[in-house]
């Protein structure tokens, strides 16, 4: 599914809703992960790896021992689009079983 382009306030503010721990930076979505330990956050980047391939999509990962932050934006269309905001949902959704 093809980018509309940026998604409005109101999608991000909605989504953020949704989305515990998320928020917005600027023109990114952004949130830390406490993980069980450096071994599950290895782990954790590399699903997020998975999924954003899958995506076509691009996050920047920060590691640092067990936490693990994430950036998501549409760097192409200048802040958040749908694309960011599935990613986010996806990526919630696969964390859920490896968090401390």
């Amino acid at each position: 599914m093809a980018d509309k382009g940026l998604a409005g306030d109101t999608e991000i503010q909605g989504a953020l809703a949704e989305l515990p721990g998320w928020k917005r930076q600027g023109n990114a979505l952004q949130k830390t992960f406490d993980l069980k330990g450096f071994k599950a956050a290895m782990a954790f980047a590399g699903t997020v790896g998975e999924l954003a391939d899958r995506a076509d999509h691009h996050p920047d990962i920060l590691i640092q021992f067990h936490k693990v932050t994430l950036t998501l934006s549409s760097h192409d269309k200048g802040g958040i689009t749908d694309r960011d905001l599935r990613l986010a949902r996806q990526i919630e959704a696969a964390a859920k079983d490896q968090m401390a």
